[in-house]
């Protein structure tokens, strides 16, 4: 997903993006779904939310930071 999509999404969800990082944008809206604020975050490592609309770009990211 785009990150102009992104933003979108989280407007219509009362989120304000302005400012905020792809990273902090996605944790926002998990908060507001009332889910782990956990995208980018170490516990990708243990997540088990195989259908999270996240989870590939999550898993991606945190193996490129990994390996840097």
């Amino acid at each position: 997903m785009k990150f102009g999509e992104i933003r979108a999404a989280a407007k219509d969800m009362g989120v304000n993006t302005y400012g905020m990082s792809k990273t902090n944008v996605i944790q926002a809206i998990q908060r507001e779904e009332n889910n782990f604020d956990c995208y980018s975050t170490d516990r990708v490592d243990i997540c088990e939310e195989l259908s999270c609309l996240w989870r590939p770009d999550c898993v991606n990211q945190n193996n490129h930071r990994k390996t840097n």
